[in-house]
């Protein structure tokens, strides 16, 4: 199955070390990205979302800037399995900071991406007071 990059990147008003709990623990993200967030051994994070469980090992974490995951048994023909990358990036000239997601997937309808992403960020957004 043919795999598509999603890239967006959302300003936010709060420095890293505030915003790096949210994307790197489960309690964080069970606030805004998932209803459920489970970590169990090795690493392995279970979301879920309408009542399905998706599997995902922390396969990169780098404190107060990135976090990456990638999905366990997305891949049809083995070679690569979905992946959501969440990445803090500072303004050097504005100090702002910036979420970047990149997400990894079978899901081409770029519309439906960003009206999803849109509504986490939202979601954040009003928890950290952004």
């Amino acid at each position: 199955m043919e795999k598509y990059k999603f890239v967006a990147e959302f300003e936010l008003r709060s420095s890293p070390k505030v915003l790096f709990p949210y994307i790197s623990t489960p309690s964080g993200l069970e606030q805004w990205f998932a209803e459920k967030v489970t970590i169990l051994p090795d690493q392995i994070f279970d979301f879920e979302w309408d009542g399905d469980s998706h599997r995902a090992q922390l396969t990169g974490i780098r404190v107060n800037k990135s976090v990456h995951f990638e999905f366990l048994d997305t891949s049809e023909d083995n070679l690569d399995n979905n992946f959501v990358e969440l990445k803090l990036e500072v303004s050097e000239l504005t100090q702002t900071t910036f979420l970047r997601v990149v997400e990894y997937s079978s899901n081409k309808d770029t519309e439906e991406m960003e009206f999803i992403w849109n509504g986490f960020l939202e979601s954040l957004k009003e928890i950290v007071g952004s």
